[in-house]
């Protein structure tokens, strides 16, 4: 009964060793602010509000988060 589930267990293991292995690695970095493409209102541009869901047209973004970029601290309050 063991002998099966040592060999399933083995393939289990060779398995992700070759996948593992054979996996690309990608270094990425971080997107800068400057890589975003956010649509820009023109002043005077009439800004329309909705109640509810609705879908116009003519969309416009008035603000679309904090893009600033602050360093991690590490430690912390125990």
């Amino acid at each position: 009964m063991p002998l099966p589930f040592l060999v399933s267990f083995a393939l289990f293991i060779a398995h992700y060793a070759i996948s593992s292995l054979l996996t690309p690695t990608q270094q990425t970095s971080p997107a800068a602010l400057e890589e975003f493409d956010f649509p820009q209102v023109e002043e005077g541009t009439e800004q329309a509000v909705f109640f509810g869901d609705c879908w116009t047209a003519g969309w416009q973004v008035l603000w679309y988060g904090d893009m600033r970029t602050k360093k991690i601290k590490k430690g912390g309050k125990k």
